[in-house]
């Protein structure tokens, strides 16, 4: 035996030490796969048998309705030929034949053929002979003709039901013969017959989209929903069945072919599933449910064809489901079985962190040192950020109170102009006051007067938003939401009254958690950006919505202006950033307005809805207890 050198043991090259590991991924993929494909073929049987049970039960109920159906058509006409034994010029006609009795007949028969809506209606002698029709005007009449071959008049003269479906020999028409033997005493003296049309059956199938076929006590299919079905055989003919129904001229001179399918299985008592090929012959095989019972007082068969295209149809996408199904859980255990090694990785990890974290403690204790003489430093720069900090409180406060200020600057010009207004009414009424009391009409220098009064507690109302609106606030206190809107829409009415805005108020009441002031500017600020951003627009819509939401209360914003383009939504909440032409914005309004939510323990947010618009949404703390006393609302 060969003995590897000490220096080297015996190294396996990679490519032989790889190729297990590849093969065992290999072997459980394949595994894997056919787990999959054996759930798919699970699934497809399964919803096959299913889906064949019901169609079964489906089919056996349409069985059962047709066959009524086709019982019912074929036994109303069964009174019809022996209604003839009651009219006495048949009976005169049979015993004693005359031109003038047949003449008579022929009439009556007519007569009561349209009126019972079948196709012929004729008398018949002992030796099969017919003496009279109701088809006695048309060329194809069958007056004089000898029918004794037929099978019904050989039934009907013996005294038995005569029922027979074939083809006439004279107009080559199918239809269902009805004979009656016509008895004088206990002697036959005639055989009358009826022939009816039962196509009625097959158009009701082919208007219910139902494949259905009756075939005869030959094995002859004389009715279907398909007339491609129509008379051929169910079952081989031997030679001498062909002669003898040739010889019969039961179906004319039709050649019989055999309806053969393409394959058949049994699956129960009268339930079988065959294979067509298609009525259009492209090469195709139609499969259907087969399902046959015989009909009450005739030998005749009723076979019901169930296509099995949808139910096949079911049954894959049964199969796709259990096949996913399957693979899904494939996943989720190999997933699991991932985790777990992940797990295992980060305990060994860990261990390896606790060795780690041993060496670092006594690293941390050497530099113990070290981070107290820096504690002492960082003391300093606290002491030196608190001051800073305070600054920066009383600066951003200015600002605020800038923001205000700025705002009120360019509501200047509209509150001029809302207050010039009744400054005009009230040097007009004034005036035209001391002339009606001059005059005596002190009804009228009343109703100025009262008028003046009015006036007057408009400019007011407006200097007192002004006011409130402009004097200082802190970042805590209670504010009435209701409020809060109601005077920020007072402050911006003069601009709502020029841009002719709808607002829609969806907002429920509620007390918040921050100064009624400052929540105020902020509504001023979003409501003038709304205004702004619809100032092109013809249909400006502005939605104020709000909603309890656990603890806090959301406020929602939104216009239906043009939106803000993608490029610029990032800077929306940075100092001195506007979208607006010129100089009619500082870029401070989304800023402030931010910082006094977040100052008040909220957030101010924006979306953008793909229906168009922008959408600012204010998140504050909701507030369940009523105010205390002597809180301003």
């Amino acid at each position: 035996m060969m003995q590897c050198p000490p220096a080297r043991r015996c190294a396996v090259p990679p490519a032989l030490t790889v190729k297990p590991r590849l093969f065992r991924h290999l072997l459980l993929t394949l595994v894997l796969l056919a787990l999959v494909l054996a759930c798919g073929y699970a699934g497809y049987r399964l919803s096959e048998r299913v889906g064949i049970r019901a169609l079964a039960e489906n089919g056996e109920r349409q069985l059962e309705l047709n066959a009524r159906a086709v019982e019912s058509e074929i036994t109303k006409y069964n009174y019809l030929p022996s209604l003839l034994e009651l009219n006495d010029d048949v009976r005169r006609l049979l015993q004693t034949p005359s031109h003038y009795r047949r003449q008579r007949v022929n009439d009556f028969l007519e007569g009561l053929n349209q009126r019972s809506a079948s196709l012929a209606t004729y008398v018949l002698d002992t030796s099969g002979r017919v003496l009279a029709t109701s088809n006695w005007r048309t060329p194809s009449s069958f007056l004089g003709e000898d029918l004794s071959f037929r099978a019904y008049f050989q039934d009907a003269v013996q005294g038995k039901p005569g029922r027979f479906y074939g083809i006439g020999s004279t107009t080559g028409e199918p239809g269902y013969y009805l004979a009656h033997g016509l008895r004088q005493g206990e002697r036959i003296i005639g055989v009358a017959v009826v022939k009816v049309r039962l196509d009625a059956l097959e158009q009701r199938w082919q208007r219910a989209r139902l494949e259905a076929y009756v075939s005869d006590e030959n094995g002859i299919i004389i009715l279907a929903s398909s007339p491609a079905r129509r008379l051929k055989a169910v079952q081989p003919l031997g030679p001498n069945t062909r002669e003898r129904l040739a010889r019969s001229l039961q179906y004319h001179w039709w050649a019989l072919e055999e309806l053969q399918p393409l394959a058949r299985t049994p699956l129960g008592d009268g339930i079988e599933q065959v294979s067509y090929a298609a009525p259009d012959g492209d090469g195709q095989a139609i499969n259907y449910l087969e399902q046959s019972r015989p009909l009450a007082d005739t030998p005749w068969r009723l076979t019901l064809l169930t296509p099995l295209r949808e139910q096949r149809r079911a049954a894959i996408s049964y199969a796709l489901l259990g096949a996913g199904a399957c693979a899904l859980l494939i996943v989720l255990g190999l997933a699991l079985n991932q985790r777990r090694k992940v797990i295992a990785t980060r305990l060994a990890a860990r261990e390896a962190l606790q060795q780690a974290n041993n060496e670092l403690e006594r690293k941390i204790a050497e530099r113990t040192a070290d981070l107290s003489a820096s504690n002492r430093r960082l003391t300093a720069e606290i002491g030196e950020r608190r001051q800073t900090e305070a600054h920066l409180r009383q600066t951003q406060d200015e600002l605020i109170q800038a923001g205000k200020l700025a705002v009120i600057g360019q509501m200047s010009t509209s509150i001029a102009h809302e207050l010039n207004q009744p400054l005009a009414a009230l040097r007009t009424l004034s005036g035209n006051t001391v002339r009606f009391l001059q005059r005596g009409a002190l009804d009228v220098a009343g109703s100025n007067l009262q008028t003046i009064g009015e006036l007057v507690d408009r400019m007011g109302k407006i200097t007192a938003s002004l006011r409130a609106f402009a004097r200082r606030s802190d970042d805590h206190g209670q504010a009435d939401l209701d409020k809060a809107v109601e005077a920020a829409l007072m402050l911006l009415q003069p601009r709502l009254q020029r841009t002719r805005v709808a607002i829609q108020h969806e907002h429920a009441p509620a007390r918040l958690a921050i100064d009624q002031t400052r929540l105020e500017q902020i509504l001023v600020n979003l409501i003038g950006n709304a205004l702004d951003a619809m100032a092109q627009q013809t249909d400006r819509r502005l939605w104020l919505s709000g909603v309890a939401d656990g603890a806090n209360y959301r406020l929602e914003v939104r216009d239906n202006g043009a939106g803000i383009a993608p490029e610029l939504r990032g800077h929306l909440f940075e100092p001195f950033f506007t979208t607006k032409p010129g100089e009619q914005g500082l870029g401070l309004g989304l800023t402030l307005s931010a910082s006094l939510a977040t100052a008040a323990g909220g957030s101010l947010g924006v979306r953008h809805p793909e229906s168009g618009g922008t959408t600012f949404v204010l998140s504050l703390a909701l507030l369940a207890s009523p105010p205390r006393p002597g809180i301003p609302p």
